[in-house]
């Protein structure tokens, strides 16, 4: 097979694939040895890059994959209207980091690393597809060890994990200092800072007052409670001692009654004899002339029987 055909082959097999292809997944596919195959790969990248194409292949996440320019990456977007890639946040980049790092590694040994629970950002980092499960470590429990994908090299643009910067390459790096802020920053800053102050000021007289009014408040119903105690024993005086006048009063009726009620009855008693007295002698009135005509009938009769008599 003549080096022209297999470029064509080469390319149109990472034009429909979308991913990288890996060196060995090409070498079947053209059927050229292994060492022909990378040439030719090669040979591909740098007619590509001369060109100033809006093609590019690139080596990425041990393959090759054929992408756009980055040149032309605005018109790229008007065309599929995609928003930028959502970044990851500090958190995610803590974890990926020690993930890459550290691979396999157990969640319980990324929380000590971090000093801070993991369970959302793992989960984050899973659904992105950026680190994978790739087993249980032999230890009780047998957790789940995590590793980065092959998404996670294409990603941050990484060859393999050998690409990744050593701990020797970060302390080489200078931080840029921070810029000291011009005179009007500075002005600005302060009013910032006052304001917030007066703020926190502000917030912390109406707590007081709410916390005063709440103690007033307190106060007060303490107040009432020890007023309507302290009645409570005084009612019950009144109450024994309104009982015991009315006792008093009844007691002081129930007496005058009791004296009153022997002069009614002796008045009475006085004035019965009277009257049984004047029944009588009105009985013995009306007796006498009862006895006038017995003897008129006696007189009668002894007349009627003077045989009797003489």
């Amino acid at each position: 097979m003549e080096d022209k055909e297999a470029k064509s082959i080469i390319e149109s097999i990472m034009f429909i694939s979308g991913q990288p292809v890996s060196l060995d997944s090409l070498r079947k596919l053209i059927e050229v040895d292994k060492y022909n195959t990378e040439r030719l790969v090669r040979e591909l990248i740098s007619d590509y890059s001369v060109r100033h194409t809006g093609i590019l292949i690139i080596e990425v996440a041990e393959g090759f994959q054929m992408v756009t320019n980055p040149a032309c990456a605005p018109w790229v977007k008007k065309l599929l209207n995609t928003a930028i890639p959502k970044k990851l946040t500090q958190s995610s980049l803590e974890t990926i980091a020690i993930i890459a790092y550290k691979q396999p590694i157990i969640k319980a040994e990324i929380e000590a690393i971090r000093g801070l629970n993991s369970d959302g950002v793992v989960k984050t980092l899973l659904e992105r597809h950026l680190i994978k499960i790739i087993g249980r470590k032999e230890v009780p429990g047998r957790p789940l060890m995590y590793g980065t994908t092959t998404e996670f090299l294409q990603y941050f643009g990484l060859k393999n994990l050998s690409e990744l910067p050593t701990l020797k390459e970060f302390s080489e790096v200078d931080l840029p200092e921070p810029s000291e802020p011009l005179p009007d920053d500075i002005e600005a800053h302060g009013m910032l800072l006052d304001e917030q102050a007066d703020a926190a000021e502000a917030v912390a007289s109406e707590n007081d007052e709410v916390q005063e009014n709440s103690e007033s408040v307190d106060d007060e119903v303490v107040e009432e409670i020890a007023e309507v105690d302290m009645n409570e024993p005084l009612g019950e005086e009144n109450g024994e001692n309104e009982e015991s006048e009315i006792t008093e009063e009844v007691l002081d009726d129930v007496e005058i009654e009791t004296a009153e009620a022997p002069e009614v009855i002796e008045e009475e008693s006085s004035d019965e004899p009277e009257e049984i007295t004047s029944e009588l002698d009105a009985a013995e009135e009306e007796s006498v002339p009862a006895s006038d005509e017995q003897e008129e009938l006696v007189a009668e009769s002894e007349d009627k029987q003077p045989g009797v008599a003489e």
